[in-house]
């Protein structure tokens, strides 16, 4: 008989699939460059998707300088702040170490006498949002995270830290226009599932299954190894994810979001009221989730602000 083969089902690139700890996505690389200090991301509220239509501006698309309708992702960005500063130290092998910090709300020089004692190479922002400003996002408690602050020397990304602590800063004051950006977020939960969900199996036909139950696979495996592989589709969480898209490419950044709401609202968001930013294509994670936004660590260089011709408003309730 001839050899059966065929791919696997179901990518192993994500494995292990493991449920997020928390609803905020955990930035652990980021892209140092540039001579100017700065913070290396910003996060808004995912609203929903809408289309636009545009003239194709990429230089080596078979569409280019036509009009084309593309999808977007409506992210309302209302404004960050600044909370606190962190002094890191580089242990090598085991990764950075937090010297000393200062709060908005009380100073102290700590961090000063660290960086002329020469131990500090980095400096992180601990920055937080402002549901409350958002009439789509049911909570009024602040997500807080961690961001760096690249660019510059030390004693540079200080002050630049200094400047900001304490104070709100907005979607422009970061990105533009036609800039691209890594989007991370956590995907849509969807409990415990099965294998044929979870990994995308093939049923098990009639004659493979005398008892019915055909949503299930055939064995664990070969005797040898004596245990489960880690290649077994085998049922267990899915979804609630943490994901990260690379280079997504940033449309429009604007500061009424009547003008993209859809008559309606969006669909179990409602009414964007604050600032937003429309990226091209979808976005990890339902309606709410928090959406951070980096530079983009695979460097793609940016373009020009696109043509934008129009936006679709028309309402998603039918």
């Amino acid at each position: 008989m001839p050899t059966i083969h065929r791919p696997r089902r179901g990518s192993l690139a994500f494995s292990p699939r493991k449920k997020a700890k928390k609803p905020i996505a955990r930035i652990r690389s980021w892209r140092i460059d540039g001579e100017e200090p700065k913070i290396q991301d910003f996060s808004g509220y995912k609203a929903g998707m809408t289309h636009v239509l545009m003239i194709d501006d990429r230089p080596n698309s078979i569409t280019s300088g036509i009009e084309i309708s593309v999808p977007v992702t409506i992210i309302e960005t209302p404004a960050m702040r600044a909370v606190a500063l962190r002094a890191y130290t580089d242990r090598g092998y085991y990764g950075m170490k937090l010297i000393t910090e200062v709060w908005a709300d009380r100073d102290n020089d700590n961090i000063e006498r660290a960086i002329a004692e020469g131990t500090v190479r980095e400096i992180r922002a601990v920055v937080q949002t402002m549901p409350h400003l958002v009439s789509g996002i049911p909570k009024k408690t602040p997500d807080v995270m961690e961001t760096l602050i690249a660019g510059g020397d030390v004693a540079a990304q200080l002050e630049y830290g200094r400047s900001i602590l304490g104070k709100e800063y907005q979607m422009a004051d970061l990105f533009a226009e036609g800039a691209f950006v890594d989007v991370a977020a956590i995907t849509t939960g969807k409990g415990t599932q099965g294998p044929v969900k979870r990994w995308g199996v093939q049923l098990q036909k009639g004659k493979h299954s005398r008892t019915g139950k055909k949503r299930h696979i055939g064995n664990l495996g070969p005797w040898t190894p004596h245990y489960v592989r880690r290649t077994v589709p085998l049922m267990g969480q899915t979804g609630y994810y943490q994901r990260t898209e690379f280079n997504k490419r940033i449309l429009k950044i604007g500061s009424d979001g009547t003008e993209v709401t859809p008559d309606g609202g969006f669909i179990n968001y409602g009414i964007v009221k604050n600032g937003y930013v429309m990226i091209r294509g979808s976005v990890p994670g339902p309606s709410k989730r928090l959406v951070r936004m980096r530079p983009p660590i695979r460097g793609k260089p940016p373009l020009d602000a696109p043509a934008i011709n129009h936006i679709s408003t028309e309402s998603h309730q039918g």
